[in-house]
């Protein structure tokens, strides 16, 4: 079989693109996080995320929760989260995945985004979202270094995130009742009473919303238990073609086989 001289120049240089794409560099990753509790259950609120360096801890399990992890776990909005995080962490990259239309995502749903991250420099994933109905219910991890998403190579180390049931946090900083809960009908989230507590794991805390009417139109009920999983984080990479290998291989199409001349 004969080439081309253009084709044999084409495959060359194509030989130098893919070894472009294997070097290291800034990657686009897909997050996508689902609902995975049972009907008329827990919904959450937007997911914060933060790539980063491992070094930013927002809140630790017995100690009294910081205005940081408050913003999430009363409100879901993150208005403190993230200028602390970027703050403590300049060169992390920090953003919202929103549900489709925006909102709380409710059990059964999934919402996506994609965010273009340097895996030498953040190479640890954190993440925080509001637990809905509550007061100040959350998920989150409490170590920054407890998901590591990439290795020292900048390979994906992690492909998914399982929170369950027991996963589930109390801020501690709300008395939990009907009263000033988020996502509830007739409740106002901005009414609350101070509990002066401590971070700590209460799942079970929900129950006090048991056939409370909740903002997506259903009767809340918990239902589901310490080991079920209730909320997924599931990462994949998006490839990112190197802009000369599209222009060469559209090259080497154009060349095409020579003809034989009769």
């Amino acid at each position: 079989m004969q080439f081309s001289r253009l084709q044999l120049v084409s495959v060359a240089l194509c030989v130098g693109c893919l070894g472009a794409v294997a070097s290291a560099g800034p990657v686009k990753i897909q997050v996508t996080v689902t609902n995975m509790a049972p009907t008329n259950s827990v919904s959450f609120a937007p997911l914060r995320v933060g790539f980063n360096n491992g070094t930013y801890d927002s809140f630790n399990n017995g100690q009294a929760a910081g205005q940081p992890i408050i913003s999430i776990a009363e409100g879901g909005s993150g208005a403190d989260w993230f200028p602390d995080f970027a703050a403590n962490d300049p060169t992390a990259t920090l953003g919202t995945i929103v549900p489709n239309p925006a909102g709380p995502l409710l059990p059964g749903q999934t919402a996506s985004s994609i965010f273009t991250v340097d895996p030498s420099l953040n190479r640890y994933f954190t993440f925080a979202s509001m637990v809905v109905p509550s007061n100040d219910h959350f998920i989150g991890n409490d170590d920054p270094m407890e998901y590591m998403l990439f290795d020292e190579n900048g390979n994906l180390a992690l492909n998914a995130i399982s929170v369950l049931g027991l996963d589930v946090w109390d801020a501690g900083s709300e008395v939990n009742g009907v009263f000033g809960a988020a996502f509830l009908v007739g409740s106002n989230n901005d009414d609350r009473i101070a509990e002066n507590g401590v971070v700590s794991f209460d799942f079970m805390g929900l129950d006090v919303f048991n056939g409370a009417l909740t903002g997506g139109g259903y009767l809340f009920d918990r239902q589901f238990g310490a080991f079920d999983e209730i909320y997924r984080i599931s990462f994949t990479i998006v490839p990112i073609p190197a802009p000369g290998a599209i222009a060469l291989f559209g090259l080497v199409g154009i060349a095409g086989p020579r003809r034989r001349r009769g």
